[in-house]
């Protein structure tokens, strides 16, 4: 593929980034991102912590886990605010279903509470329904496009047909009473997140808010087609719809479908995926992304961050018969801001000829942390309690 002139002199992109060529101009791009892990360490991307291995990649019940910093938002809120009412809407929302729960056989780590506990997990909105075969690299992949009629909600929330608001409100107040006997459960880690659990349930089935938030047929279809109907582009919409709600962290998590290797992580086929489907996907979707917020009013209030947790090999690298397709590497690749008080078109950093390793500027995953808790207004001195009750930074750097 050749590439394209952007707004910005002198900068170039990938030619199946059209839309986001001529957006560069109200975006910061980072392309000397670097690190030593060059595996699918999500872990390492979205928490304070200062190493990762491939059994925590592969373990979310691994102790050794740091929470995600949508969690540690969530918990900071709790301090800072004791008492206050539970919001309808969760403040921390994850798309478009748990963390690496449709692929086989991996199942990764990195977007959880980690050793704040199992009460600090994003709540998830899943998606419902099926892919349509539109230039995918799997059948069925969602990713490649979905239907109308596709749809979002918090798993395991939905009221049985016979079930009225009325009956609902008399079951809780028995689990009330039940509550009141076994006051013990509710001071361990398990009995806080079956707590909170319940609560999300409630607010579910009883929160028009959160309930029209996850309606997407309210969107006019012009909205939804500039989005694209395909996952990528609705959850970036719903997502959109969580934070007019309420939501203050919805991340929005392009994950690998039914097998590994798939989505980004391009081992194999790259330039037709690259080409016909992750390129253009990514392409339309931000750009709707970026306009939707700026014309409601929402970009300069909402912090727009396009990360990833490594990037591919300067060259192509043999996988079997198939020679089209790149590995991982974490010396030189890229990130992106927008929103939020972030400058607009800046290039910040360089790499080498061969794009192999950083020659300007290395900014590290942690350096993007301290970036988002600034912006969010965080004092990235704060300490988190970690599973015994010590003191930890939110960030190692």
């Amino acid at each position: 593929m050749s590439t394209i002139a952007t707004k910005l002199p002198g900068v170039r992109l990938c030619e199946s980034l059209p839309r986001l060529a001529q957006r560069l101009d109200q975006v910061t791009l980072v392309r000397s991102m670097s690190h030593p892990y060059p595996i699918h360490g999500v872990a390492y991307a979205v928490t304070g912590i200062d190493k990762i291995d491939i059994p925590m990649e592969l373990n979310r019940a691994d102790s050794r886990h740091w929470p995600y910093f949508g969690s540690v938002l969530e918990y900071l809120d709790e301090v800072d605010h004791p008492g206050q009412t539970r919001s309808p809407v969760p403040r921390t929302m994850h798309l478009p279903w748990l963390q690496s729960s449709r692929s086989f056989p991996h199942q990764r780590a990195g977007m959880f509470g980690g050793f704040l506990g199992p009460r600090y997990n994003p709540v998830v909105a899943e998606f419902v329904g099926k892919g349509i075969a539109m230039h995918t690299y799997r059948p069925e992949d969602p990713y490649g496009g979905i239907s109308a009629a596709s749809r979002f909600q918090i798993a395991d929330t939905g009221l049985h047909s016979d079930m009225t608001l009325d009956r609902l409100d008399e079951r809780m107040r028995l689990v009330d009473q039940f509550d009141a006997q076994r006051r013990f459960l509710d001071q361990t880690q398990s009995g806080e997140a079956l707590s909170r659990s319940r609560q999300m349930a409630m607010s579910v089935t009883t929160s028009p808010r959160l309930r029209n938030a996850l309606d997407l047929g309210k969107e006019p279809a012009a909205i939804r087609e500039r989005y694209g109907y395909h996952l990528f582009g609705q959850s970036a919409l719903q997502a959109r719809r969580l934070l007019e709600a309420g939501s203050r962290m919805v991340s929005v998590f392009w994950d690998e479908f039914n097998q590994s290797c798939g989505s980004w992580d391009t081992h194999e086929k790259q330039t037709s995926r690259l080409k016909n489907e992750l390129c253009p996907g990514f392409d339309q979707t931000f750009a709707a992304l970026l306009d939707d917020l700026q014309q409601r009013g929402m970009l300069d209030e909402t912090l727009v961050l396009v990360m990833t947790e490594h990037g591919r090999t300067p060259q192509a690298e043999r996988r079997g018969s198939d020679v089209d397709g790149r590995g991982h590497w974490s010396q030189a690749y890229s990130t992106m801001f927008a929103g939020a008080g972030i400058a607009k078109g800046r290039v910040v950093g360089a790499s080498d000829a061969k794009g192999a390793f950083v020659s300007e500027r290395p900014v590290n995953p942690k350096d993007i942390l301290h970036t988002i808790y600034h912006l969010l207004g965080v004092d990235v001195k704060r300490t988190i309690p970690d599973r015994l009750n010590r003191p930890i930074s939110l960030v190692v750097s």
